[in-house]
């Protein structure tokens, strides 16, 4: 069949080099040949001959997906594009230089697709509907992203599926134009692959092409624009979604196969029972190499492969909110259909990094009840994972009948049913115990990570972490800042008192403080709290009594790794989309991506980067990493992109 089209030639030569152009590496398209498409257009071959401005919105059922190519766009123009990823793809430097590149990243080029014989690789579009502040939204999907293929790099094993965002009108664009705006283009462009460098699981971002002569009505007249961007998945919740809505158990059933087959790589990769679900912070670690047909547990919880499918895609979402919280970032629109299986930071439309610290800020200006707030995506992750369990229920609450003839073909019995509700609700609800667990867990690790300690204490949660939390809050301190400055105090700075009322003054704005008790309750809170973290440095990593300069040099170094000195806030990212929309520039895109991507490093500008000298620029990279601008604080924009 023409979906399951692979470049084999290019796999053969990608056995014997990473350095490959973008029509050389290897690609699959693996989703839409196991997956059902769209019955209007059920060979790639039917879509291709449809006019392209016939293929418009419409409902789309029984369908995972529908095959549909990029709108062609003339004289595109490549603005940047990400080494990191063009190393983690396998595509060689200097191939965004050749047509053939461009022409892919911005739809021109539809790699693996025979025109003459109407036959190979097809770009597709996804079906999916979601939950949107918290109401039912109906039929959403792809309304503006387009996949072109799947890629595996020989080198690292990792399969990514390539897509491009702003490529055009799909049958799932609904009221909207298929079209992508220049300013929230560069926005995803350069937060997708700053995430990825601070260890935040994240979808990636390859390139950004400009549409030159394409304008876009949003607020206002723009530019519009394009991001090739990747990931292992851009499957949703909402995928199950739209599937449950609709009654149709056996796409479910066969959704939820191909997710944990080809996306997670196996059932046996998936995470099993905890020795005992209702006590997860007791328990070790989940089993893993679970035979597929394996039933775990007592009947009235009993688990089956759906259930540990299940598992690990909450366990997955746990661990990423929680880098979220620790590093303060805030997606800004979490739906259900912006939340992602593989548990991946997704879909960023008005996201922001935390400035000054306060836990009621939402980056979204549309979000006038605060659900995405910076305190609720925990919870609201939780509640997204809870309507995927809905959608799982009926697999996860038939336990070990899953597999049953009678159960498979014909659905739940009525006799069966209260039976099957209540495993299914103790089953989720235990594991929303485990999401807790993992989620605190991984925030604390993280959290002490930042604070410079190698060993967490119970006390340090409330002591520490909230103290500090609390401390930001109330004098309106900047969260990034401070845990980067903290990085460079050295504790025999802080012996006294009054030392550590004057070093306090370090984490005010230049403006000075801004919350509650002026600048003399600043030094005074700031102070204690700086006597109690240094109590747990002395005990942490010397006697408790005292630290050598070699241990307090090496713990300052080991906290610059994990405390970042550049993230693209958002009053930065405003003044680059000014700068490359309005002044024509280009070369700040690749000044921007190059912190982005080392994010940690104390200066950029002449410095030695991959064999290279980076030349920069010393007073943008001064401006990017001091005081945000007072004006440019806790900045809001809207959901329109």
């Amino acid at each position: 069949m023409a979906s399951q089209f692979s470049s084999s030639s290019a796999t053969n030569s990608a056995a014997n080099t990473t350095d490959l152009s973008i029509n050389d590496i290897p690609k699959s398209w693996t989703f839409t040949s196991k997956l059902p498409p769209d019955s209007l257009f059920p060979t790639p071959a039917d879509s291709h001959k449809t006019p392209r401005d016939q293929i418009v919105p419409r409902q789309v059922r029984d369908a995972i997906f529908t095959w549909v190519r990029p709108l062609p766009v003339e004289k595109p123009e490549l603005l940047a594009v990400s080494p990191a990823a063009m190393r983690d793809l396998g595509i060689g430097e200097g191939d965004e230089k050749t047509e053939d590149f461009v022409n892919t990243v911005a739809g021109n080029k539809l790699q693996g697709w025979d025109e003459e014989k109407l036959e190979g690789g097809y770009p597709w579009a996804q079906c999916y509907g979601g939950f949107q502040f918290g109401q039912w939204a109906g039929q959403l999907g792809d309304g503006r992203a387009i996949s072109l293929f799947e890629t595996t790099n020989p080198r690292t094993g990792v399969r990514y599926e390539l897509q491009l965002k702003g490529a055009g009108l799909t049958p799932y664009s609904r009221f909207a134009d298929g079209k992508a705006v220049l300013r929230s283009s560069i926005r995803e462009f350069i937060v997708s692959e700053a995430l990825n460098a601070l260890g935040i699981p994240t979808t990636r971002a390859l390139s950004l092409t400009l549409l030159p002569g394409v304008k876009v009505r949003r607020e206002m007249i723009e530019p519009a624009a394009i991001v090739a961007r990747f990931a292992q998945s851009w499957l949703r919740i909402g995928n199950f979604d739209i599937l449950r809505a609709r009654g149709d158990r056996d796409l479910i059933r066969k959704l939820a196969t191909y997710v944990a087959e080809d996306v997670f790589g196996g059932w046996e990769t998936l995470s099993g029972r905890l020795d005992d679900p209702d006590k997860p912070t007791e328990s070790a670690p989940p089993k893993r190499n679970i035979p597929a047909d394996a039933i775990e547990g007592p009947d009235e919880s009993a688990e089956n492969r759906f259930t540990r499918l299940y598992r690990e895609i909450v366990r997955r979402n746990a661990f990423t909110v929680a880098k979220w919280q620790a590093y303060g970032f805030m997606n800004g629109v979490l739906n259900t259909d912006n939340t992602s299986l593989f548990g991946l930071s997704i879909d960023f439309g008005p996201f922001a990094f935390m400035d000054n610290f306060d836990p009621s800020y939402t980056p979204n200006h549309d979000d006038i009840m605060l659900r995405y707030s910076y305190r609720n995506q925990p919870t609201i992750i939780w509640w997204n994972l809870v309507r995927l369990g809905e959608s799982l229920g009926e697999l996860i609450g038939a336990g070990s009948r899953v597999d049953d003839k009678t159960f498979v073909e014909d659905g739940v019995k009525e006799e069966e049913a209260n039976g099957i509700i209540e495993r299914a609700e103790k089953v989720i609800m235990q594991i929303g115990e485990e999401y807790k667990a993992v989620f605190f867990g991984e925030y604390k690790k993280t959290m002490t990570a930042r604070l410079g300690l190698k060993n967490y204490k119970d006390s340090d949660f409330e002591e520490l972490f909230t103290g500090l939390l609390d401390t930001m809050e109330a004098l309106e301190l900047d969260f990034n800042l401070f845990f980067r400055r903290l990085s460079s105090i050295k504790v025999d700075e802080l012996g006294t008192e009054e030392a550590r009322r004057d070093k306090a003054a370090v984490f005010f704005y230049s403006d000075g403080v801004t919350g509650l008790g002026g600048e003399a309750e600043g030094r005074k809170r700031v102070g204690e709290w700086l006597d109690k973290w240094r109590q747990r440095i002395l005990e942490d990593w010397g006697d408790g009594q005292i630290i050598s300069s070699e241990q307090d040099t090496e713990r300052m170094q080991v906290m610059k790794k994990v405390n970042p000195n550049f993230i693209p806030r958002s009053w930065i990212l405003d003044e680059v989309i000014k700068r490359v929309e309005k002044d024509d520039e280009r070369d700040v895109l690749d000044r921007i991506m190059h912190l982005a991507l080392h994010p940690f490093e104390e200066s950029w500008a002449g410095r030695t980067f991959d064999g290279k000298e980076y030349k920069g620029d010393k007073d943008e990279e001064t401006r990017w990493t001091s005081d945000v601008p007072k004006i440019g604080r806790a900045m809001q924009c809207s959901c329109s992109s």
